[in-house]
């Protein structure tokens, strides 16, 4: 995808492009949704993906006290935000209709990041399999067992490694240190040096690269390739990881049920979702779209110099195009965002369902940290942020707006989920939060 004149042809086909090209905030409409579940991930998988979760509990709170309170559920709150959704009109001179709220990833416990959905489920779902396999652990044990030395011994002979930005090596690192497994994090040279010096901290190896995020995972991928005894968490094309993210949509329902929140033709519901590489917000969408199909209304937002899922599902070439392909530098302060070319895996099953997507510039994000802070007294880090500008752009006299009722438009839920922010130290907060 390097050809001059190939892009040239896309982007005739595709006028988007040259405004993408030029770093400027767009929204694609997606023309083909449909919000039929692809028949590649099955209802029986979440639930068994739920199920596990449920059996590491009693291991999660033992290993973790920070989540005795949920019983060893790793879950985030679920938040009105008025203040916030007052100030985006305002500012907007969009009147939005609807309730606003936050789903506070940033505040999940163990590593503060959506990634503890994915990342977490993934080590234990590895765990789960090696200590079957050696006849320590059985059908009806309790599994608080595995934080026992006589597991650690076992899982010290196995190894873990992943390709991260940062928030996926966190959530790796932490969980599979503590158990007991050799973890090493491949991570690209745009990760925060803080995540890096917390992952070694904690007990990980961090191997550091020049390159970007791909660097990293390929170099990842190739060096597991050599070790049996090494799991490699892809993080482009992991069915594991989609499952610990698509656990988290009957979570939500759950919550927005107790809240006496209806979802359905007259009670829209909206989610903008952060995008980085695909999976966190890819497996979120589709277990979303299973739940409510056509009453649930799944948005993407990525940075505007690394809107790799959009080029992709647009064109519908997936990982076969990057953001540099189109003049583009892939570098953004959002660093769990800073993916130059899209999970074909997300992009195949979840594309058709999206839709929309949509760009945020640096500067726009980066505002809306002190923002959220000064009007809610709630901290994300910038890429967290990413959704806010979706809950404008889907109203008004927008196209996806002139679709609704407007009765259906009051009843409408948006949910912006914030995907991280809670690891990020005090020094680096009062950065974020300086910023005008």
């Amino acid at each position: 995808m390097n050809e001059v004149r190939t892009i040239e042809a896309l982007a005739e086909r595709y006028p988007l492009i040259r405004s993408m090209s030029r770093g400027e905030e767009v929204l694609w409409v997606n023309p083909r949704r449909d919000a039929s579940p692809s028949p590649e991930i099955a209802d029986e998988e979440i639930a068994d993906a739920a199920a596990r979760l449920k059996r590491f509990a009693p291991c999660i709170r033992r290993m973790f006290p920070e989540t005795a309170g949920s019983g060893g559920i790793i879950e985030s709150p679920l938040r009105d935000i008025p203040a916030m959704m007052e100030a985006l009109s305002s500012r907007s001179g969009t009147p939005l209709r609807g309730r606003l709220m936050l789903k506070c990833d940033g505040e999940l416990p163990i590593s503060g990041s959506i990634k503890a959905r994915g990342g977490i489920y993934e080590v234990l779902h590895f765990a789960e399999r090696v200590a079957r396999e050696s006849g320590m652990l059985r059908d009806g044990d309790d599994y608080a067992v595995l934080d026992e030395e006589r597991f650690r011994r076992l899982f010290s002979g196995y190894s873990v490694a992943v390709g991260s930005t940062g928030n996926l090596g966190l959530s790796i690192g932490i969980m599979g240190a503590r158990l007991g497994f050799r973890v090493t994090v491949h991570m690209s040279a745009d990760a925060r040096q803080w995540k890096k010096d917390l992952l070694r901290r904690k007990g990980a190896q961090v191997v550091e690269y020049a390159g970007d995020y791909q660097k990293a995972v390929a170099e990842g991928r190739r060096q597991a390739e050599s070790d049996p005894s090494c799991h490699f968490v892809d993080d482009e094309n992991s069915r594991t990881l989609f499952l610990g993210y698509a656990v988290a949509a009957a979570r939500l329902r759950d919550q927005l049920e107790e809240r006496g929140i209806a979802v359905d033709a007259d009670h829209p519901l909206f989610v903008y979702l952060p995008c980085g590489v695909g999976g966190g917000p890819g497996g979120v969408a589709y277990g979303l779209k299973r739940l409510y199909g056509e009453s649930a209304h799944c948005f993407f937002a990525e940075p505007t110099e690394a809107p790799c899922m959009l080029l992709g599902v647009m064109t519908g070439l997936h990982d076969g195009i990057c953001v540099q392909d189109i003049g583009l530098t892939g570098r953004t302060v959002a660093d769990g965002l800073a993916v130059g070319r899209p999970s074909k895996l997300v992009g195949r099953i979840v594309g058709p369902m999206l839709d929309g997507l949509f760009t945020v510039s640096d500067s726009r994000m980066e505002r809306l940290v002190p923002e959220l802070w000064e009007r809610e007294r709630i901290f994300v880090e910038p890429s967290a942020a990413a959704g806010f500008p979706g809950c404008v752009l889907t109203q008004g006299d927008g196209e996806y707006a002139a679709g609704f009722e407007e009765e259906a438009l009051k009843n409408a839920v948006h949910i912006v989920w914030a995907t991280g922010g809670g690891m990020v130290p005090e020094e680096e907060r009062r950065r974020y939060l300086a910023v005008r």
